[in-house]
Order: C-alpha cells, then sequence, then structure tokens
C-alpha cells in the first residue's frame, strides 16, 4: 500500500493530471469560499451589537473561527470535486496500471453527483461532529481522522470499482475489505493535516484508490518502480 501511495504521489505531477490541477483547485476554494461569506453574512446579520467596532471585531473573531472550521469541511468539498473529475483522473491511471486492459465505464453524470453528493453530505455531518468536539483533548484528534479515513476509504473505493462492477458486488468487497479500506483512507486523511497539500486529496485521492481498488478486484497490474504486487 505504500507502494501505491507514492506512485500515486508522483501521478499528481504527470501532464494529465496538472491539466486538471488548477481546476480541481480552484472548485474547492471556491466551494470553501463560498461557505466562508454566506457563514460570515449570517453571523454579523444575525447579532446586532451597539458599536461599530464591537460588529467588526465579532466580523475578524468569525473569520477566524470559520477559517479553522473549514479544514473540516474539506472532506466534503473533495467528494464534490471528485464527482467532476474522478472518471476523467481514473482513467489515466488505469492506462497506466495496465495498458493492455481496456478502462472502466464511466459512470453517468446523474450517478457520479449522487454518490458525490451522498457522501458529501454524509462527511458534513460527520465533520460537524468532530467540530463540536475540538475542544474535547485526546478526542477531537481521533474522532477527525477515523472519520475521514472510513469516508474517505468507503467513498473513493466506491467511484473507483464502479467503474467496473455492479453496486452489489462493489458494496460486498467493500464489506470484506473494511479495515484494508480504512487503512487507505487513513493516507488521504492525514493530508488534511497539511495546508495547501490538502487541495490535492481528490487528485491522490482518484490515483490512490483505483490501485488499491484494482488490488481488491484482483485486476493485473503492470510492475513499475512504484507499483507491484510485493506493495499490496
Amino acid at each position: 500500500m505504500f507502494d501505491d501511495a507514492l506512485a500515486a504521489a508522483g501521478q499528481i505531477l504527470t501532464p494529465p493530471f496538472r491539466r486538471v490541477l488548477l481546476k480541481t483547485i480552484a472548485l474547492t476554494l471556491a466551494l470553501l469560499g463560498l461557505v466562508w461569506i454566506g457563514l460570515e453574512k449570517l453571523i454579523v446579520a444575525f447579532v446586532a451589537l451597539p458599536y461599530p467596532w464591537l460588529s467588526t471585531a465579532l466580523s475578524f473573531l468569525g473569520g477566524l473561527g470559520l477559517f479553522i472550521g473549514l479544514a473540516f469541511l474539506l472532506t466534503p468539498a473533495s467528494f464534490l470535486v471528485a464527482g467532476f473529475f474522478f472518471d476523467e483522473l481514473a482513467e489515466e491511471v488505469e492506462r497506466e496500471l495496465n495498458p493492455k486492459l481496456t478502462p472502466g465505464r464511466a459512470l453517468p453524470f446523474g450517478e457520479a453527483t449522487w454518490l458525490s453528493l451522498k457522501f458529501a453530505a454524509v462527511s458534513l455531518l460527520v465533520n460537524l461532529v468532530a467540530l463540536a468536539l475540538l475542544l474535547v483533548p485526546g478526542v477531537n484528534a481521533v474522532a477527525f481522522f477515523g472519520a475521514n479515513a472510513y469516508l474517505f476509504g468507503r467513498g473513493y473505493f466506491e467511484l473507483a470499482a464502479l467503474r467496473f462492477l455492479p453496486f452489489a458486488e462493489v458494496r460486498r468487497l467493500r464489506r470484506d475489505n473494511e479495515l484494508r479500506l480504512f487503512v487507505a483512507g487513513l493516507f488521504m486523511a492525514g493530508m488534511l493535516a497539511f495546508p495547501v497539500f490538502n487541495l490535492l486529496t481528490p487528485l491522490f485521492g482518484a490515483a490512490f484508490m483505483v490501485r488499491v481498488g484494482w488490488r481488491i478486484m484482483k485486476k493485473p497490474i503492470v510492475e513499475t518502480p512504484w507499483s507491484n504486487e510485493r506493495g499490496a
């Protein structure tokens, strides 16, 4: 799995991924920016203060709090971004893994959008709970990374596997490999701790979970310096 993570990190720098890089970062920042502006407006609008300087201070503190809180919104944003670009990136990864095999079927737009919205909504609820635990020492970090590892492992595996298999089979494989997918999700959740790099989560997740998914589906993978069967 470490080999797969290294291969995925290296693939982010390849031309096909670089073409998508700016679009994913721009969309992620746009989503987070809209949330920031909306919540800040709500704070100022619903809290009436008698002095202008208090309103300014509240706006500043609210913005600071929202900046911290946005870290908990990166996972929902990642799923929304993945819904737009996952199939494009997955096809590039599949061609690199084994050029002799036909790439998977791109999910219909409606199905991909539904999956992305579903996981984004679930992850939003989970991360709001993790945010509420922010002041509970020792529990907040475990809740945050543990919950996001589960969501990343499950969500990105389904996006990758549904390109080849029906949902019932994907669900069976997911249940049979829960621990493996949770560990894979930890690699992705770990990126959330690093500012700037966390914006690359959708790209890394696509490159990484396609590789993990192929091993679970037992598809033949061409050996490369970074990816081989011993790395499973």
